[in-house]
């Protein structure tokens, strides 16, 4: 079952309810999808929902969430997205210029990222209860190697490797939906992601696990990786790049850029000896061009994320009560 970041009432409410109610090996994997074989093959599956507001924000919209969140967790179990399922609810008085552009930016989204709507459905609820639209999406990939991608394949030693700078997603909702108006414009940096994977794999590179950075950004991502695969993580401040623009706007709003959320961002687990080939194989592809080692896998303190400051500090990167900003995706 995805995590999907966020805080440790969201983690407590899918281990005690969820997990509780729903177990079984294929969930047991705590991954953004889960792979089961299938005649000739091996298929992902994951499955999401979508109620970002506002419904358009600098950069992407409810209907690029809702496909580029979907292929990136399938993506992230190493998996080629191959087809999606989308269902609709709508709020009664929604316009449909206003449901048009949704629908448009979903079906530009899904052609960018190679994938087929196949099939879906469609609600109305009374006005007033529905927020403009939501959106429910399901997705299947195929996985064209024989790999064990996720949690449970990380090693104590393995490099850390992060696809480009955190943060841009999150404080472009934000800025649209507060109408803080930034000096610069920061937009999201909702994009997918299954190239810069793909570019992975077909380099021969052994990757032990994928995370994208959404809900709970890059801190969330990487203290549920710890937790899961029972390891500690040495992340250093000074190796992760956050654009001048978003670390102003996270100052002066109190927000810290590691736990804002990314819709084009990841983290990838290699071997220490792979780094260099994954950092090439990552920079070859435009999604990931500006991918940097950012960390490394150690033994204990086992659980946590340690973060080395750049003043030669340490702090904790747990996972934090709530969320700094609901309804980012």
């Amino acid at each position: 079952m995805a995590h999907g970041g966020g805080g440790r009432l969201m983690r407590n409410l899918i281990e005690k309810m969820f997990m509780a109610a729903f177990r079984n090996p294929l969930l047991e994997g705590r991954h953004d999808g889960a792979v089961f074989p299938s005649p000739g093959s091996r298929l992902a599956t994951t499955t999401d929902a979508f109620v970002v507001r506002p419904l358009f924000f600098p950069g992407g919209s409810i209907g690029t969430l809702a496909v580029d969140g979907t292929v990136n967790d399938l993506a992230m179990c190493g998996a080629r997205p191959v087809c999606l399922s989308a269902a609709f609810i709508l709020e009664e008085g929604l316009p449909m210029e206003t449901l048009w552009k949704v629908v448009a930016s979903m079906a530009e989204a899904a052609r960018e990222a190679g994938v087929a709507i196949v099939t879906g459905d469609t609600k109305v609820v009374e006005r007033g209860k529905g927020d403009g639209v939501y959106i429910a999406t399901a997705g299947v990939g195929v996985l064209d190697h024989a790999g064990d991608i996720g949690p449970r394949s990380v090693r104590p030693g393995d490099a850390v490797l992060l696809s480009g700078d955190v943060g841009r997603h999150g404080m472009a909702v934000l800025g649209a939906r507060e109408s803080l108006g930034f000096e610069s414009s920061i937009e999201s940096d909702c994009a997918p992601l299954w190239p810069a994977v793909d570019a992975l794999l077909r380099g021969g590179v052994e990757v032990h696990c994928l995370r994208d950075l959404t809900r709970g950004g890059l801190a969330s991502a990487a203290a549920e990786i710890a937790s899961d695969a029972d390891c500690g993580i040495r992340l250093v401040e000074r190796a992760i790049p956050v654009r001048e623009d978003v670390a102003g706007a996270c100052e002066l709003l109190g927000l810290d850029p590691f736990y804002v959320a990314n819709e084009g961002r990841f983290i990838a687990f290699v071997p220490e000896a792979s780094r260099f080939t994954a950092l090439a194989a990552l920079r070859s592809v435009g999604v990931s061009a500006d991918a940097v080692e950012i960390g490394t896998v150690s033994a204990g303190p086992r659980g946590l994320v340690v973060l080395e400051s750049a003043v030669g500090s340490e702090r904790v990167l747990d996972l934090l009560s709530g969320e700094q900003l609901p309804r980012i995706c």
